[in-house]
């Protein structure tokens, strides 16, 4: 969450909706679409083999397309896939990734 809170801070998202989503993004304030694409990223990165064709139909009952879905997907499996070869490999955030200095390198 550090790395990417600082782009979230770029893209001027309030400092409560990051801590909140750092917190706990299933209490965060989020707009109905946001809270179904997290929740199905969510599930889709902890229990993938529980994934349903009702998921995808929930995403698109929240008025995503489905290249919309298709991108939710692969954004979240690609994500995956590098935390894992970060984490599997013992990669570790360059020491400018303080989060303190983010805050105010990216104001």
């Amino acid at each position: 969450m550090t790395h990417h809170g600082a782009g979230l801070r770029r893209l001027k998202v309030p400092e409560a909706l990051i801590d909140q989503l750092v917190a706990d993004y299933t209490r965060a304030d989020l707009s109905p679409a946001d809270r179904a694409m997290l929740d199905y990223a969510a599930k889709l990165t902890r229990t993938p083999w529980e994934i349903t064709a009702q998921d995808v139909e929930t995403l698109r009952q929240a008025g995503f397309s489905n290249a919309a879905i298709l991108d939710i997907c692969q954004i979240t499996g690609y994500f995956n896939f590098v935390n894992r070869l970060a984490d599997g490999l013992g990669v570790e955030l360059e020491p400018y990734w303080k989060p303190e200095e983010i805050k105010t390198r990216n104001p």
